[in-house]
């Protein structure tokens, strides 16, 4: 195998950006520009619980984390009953 150069290399060379009416052609394509919209229907509202009849409560959900980080939740009380109503499900 044998490798070859490819030959002579092309230095780099200036642009020359013109700038003149810049402002008026932005704000042209800006006008005309497509705009973007979305609209979620009722079910997905009601999914992502936009509207509330979801029945979750945001402030009980952050006490249960606060008393689980804390180690306060898992009391034996609690075990007990959780215990009993799996046996009751499974019964």
């Amino acid at each position: 195998m044998q490798i070859r150069p490819t030959g002579q290399t092309q230095t780099t060379q200036a642009v020359n950006l013109q700038t003149e009416n810049t402002t008026s052609a932005t704000q042209n394509d800006v006008a005309s520009a497509p705009v973007d919209q979305l609209e979620l229907s009722a079910e997905a509202q009601a999914m992502a619980g936009m509207d509330g009849s979801t029945g979750v409560r945001a402030d009980r959900i952050a006490e249960l984390r606060a008393e689980i980080a804390s180690g306060q939740y898992e009391t034996a009380e609690r075990l007990d009953t959780a215990v009993s109503r799996m046996l009751n499900a499974i019964a």
